[in-house]
């Protein structure tokens, strides 16, 4: 488990509400066409849930923590559009909406730190980070949280739609990542809320496995070894299967009643 500290110093500025109003209009344009695993309400629970982290943070700002939260997915990527500069984006974001230098900074940093697969790739640059910058562990915590339990089932599935991918696959990437989360959590409250996520994930994956027990590839409906009134099925039931469904097609719907079932 990562423990970090996170009462280093870190640079206390006072934003303006105005310039938080702008950045966020900013981001709900921006993101417009994101799909809907990466869409603005998935922005307003990261700063929602970065802000209840931050306040258990001595010694950090939660203007920077919100800024970041905000920011945090423009230049992802995933979505980057054609001639950005993700390593500026949030930088000249700020910078245009009249932020100080030392802030556009600070948040461009904090932003690009939040990544799991660049902190995979090179975790010692994230411990540096947050020595450096302490409210990227807020930040980055909220973003992971909203990533598992309930919404991080919903927003993988979400994802998984919309590239295209099959639900064993996207079932898969349970396994692959986000089970692995809870065990990059930085800060207390994060790991609190992550194991009670990640017990959901769990819970998921159990469900999972008991209604997908024993399907496998089935090529032909004909190989499946089912049963039909208390015996195993044969291809004849498939037969009779096809001839009542000509019935069905060509009188009209067959009502199916309990005695029928018990026949």
């Amino acid at each position: 488990m990562l423990r970090f500290s996170l009462t280093g110093a870190s640079t206390k500025h006072t934003v303006n509400e105005s310039l938080i109003a702008k950045v966020t209009d900013y981001v709900k344009d921006y993101m417009s066409h994101y799909d809907p695993s990466h869409d603005f309400s998935h922005i307003r629970r990261v700063v929602h849930l970065a802000s209840h982290i931050q306040a258990s943070m001595p010694h950090t700002s939660r203007d920077v923590v919100v800024l970041s939260a905000l920011l945090h997915d423009v230049g992802d990527e995933k979505y980057l559009k054609p001639g950005e500069d993700a390593s500026r984006l949030a930088h000249d974001v700020l910078i245009s909406m009249g932020a100080p230098a030392g802030l556009a900074n600070e948040v461009q940093a904090i932003c690009l730190g939040v990544s799991y697969s660049s902190e995979v790739k090179d975790p010692a640059r994230v411990v540096e980070l947050i020595k450096k910058h302490p409210e990227l562990a807020a930040v980055q915590d909220a973003d992971r949280l909203d990533a598992i339990g309930a919404v991080g089932i919903e927003r993988a599935f979400t994802f998984g739609g919309a590239k295209n991918r099959s639900l064993e696959q996207t079932m898969a990437h349970f396994e692959e990542k986000l089970v692995r989360l809870e065990g990059t959590m930085k800060t207390d409250v994060g790991r609190r809320l992550a194991k009670e996520r990640t017990d959901r994930l769990r819970l998921m994956q159990e469900w999972w496995a008991a209604e997908t027990d024993g399907v496998g590839d089935v090529q032909d409906i004909t190989s499946l070894s089912l049963p039909v009134n208390g015996r195993q099925a044969t291809s004849q039931d498939a037969v009779e299967f096809g001839s009542v469904s000509s019935h069905s097609a060509s009188s009209g719907p067959l009502l199916y009643t309990a005695a029928q079932g018990n026949a």
